[in-house]
């Protein structure tokens, strides 16, 4: 039986697209025009930022695709990202769709001993009847019991033939770019809004985006620069305020509308 191979490494590649990677702070000065300010205050210790990713999808209601409908299959085995992992648990599913339709489903995998493997690994088979020339849109979708959140990486690809996926190296989408709460989302470099307004970045510290007193993502700095910032949006046009936390110096820098999302 020939295997249906799902190009799910051109896949992962093709989702970080969706993560538009710039330093566009809507004009000079940080973003407001050329008239950005920014306030200090000094802090005793090391903010602890967080999104929350909790949402209030429905657990939804997939079932096994029927194998005798199918000519092919391939074996999928699929990492859960670090970010997520804390939330992992034996209710969560992982689902496979092609057009729409299910072709795999799984719980977290179980390993030899019968123990659970992390809750962080699922093994699937996915069914197909592709002859790899056609284009078909592909989603993985991955239910997370204790978020109540569906999060889905999707895109149109060729589906080719006999290979397996993730069982000789890990593959590990980014499930939080697919994120049903935060559908917006946007990379910015940290250092460079930082110059805008005036302030000179140190080698160690955090930064954070918000959105009121809401988390909508964090970094930390690197020693040699170049930090990038991904920010979670829930809709185009949200303002976004910066902070950032200076390890040396024990001051928490606050730097309003630094970006606009888009």
């Amino acid at each position: 039986m020939n295997k249906t191979k799902l190009m799910f490494v051109l896949l992962a590649s093709l989702f970080l697209g969706a993560c538009s990677s710039d330093d566009d702070n809507n004009g000079g000065n940080g973003g407001n025009g050329g008239g950005a300010t920014y306030t200090e205050t000094e802090v005793s210790e090391a903010p602890v930022w967080q999104i929350d990713w909790t949402n209030n999808q429905e657990r939804p209601n997939w079932s096994e695709p029927d194998g005798s409908l199918y000519e092919n299959w391939t074996t999928l085995m699929v990492q859960i990202e670090e970010t997520l992992q804390p939330y992992a648990s034996e209710d969560d599913l992982l689902a496979l769709f092609v057009n729409d339709e299910l072709r795999g489903l799984a719980s977290p995998a179980v390993i030899v001993d019968g123990e659970q493997s992390g809750n962080t690994q699922f093994l699937m088979k996915a069914w197909g009847n592709e002859t790899g020339t056609e284009k078909v849109n592909v989603s993985l979708r991955y239910y997370n019991q204790k978020l109540k959140h569906i999060f889905t990486l999707s895109d149109d690809i060729v589906l080719n033939s006999d290979e397996t996926t993730g069982i000789e190296e890990d593959f590990i989408p980014e499930f939080t770019l697919g994120s049903a709460k935060y559908p917006v989302v946007k990379t910015v470099g940290v250092e460079s809004i930082l110059t805008k307004v005036g302030i000179t970045a140190g080698q160690t510290g955090l930064a954070g985006a918000f959105v009121d007193e809401e988390c909508r993502g964090t970094a930390t700095l690197s020693a040699s620069g170049g930090t990038s910032l991904t920010i979670y949006g829930r809709s185009a046009g949200e303002s976004i305020t910066l902070k950032y936390y200076d390890a040396a110096k024990g001051v928490l820098y606050t730097i309003p509308n630094a970006v606009k999302l888009n």
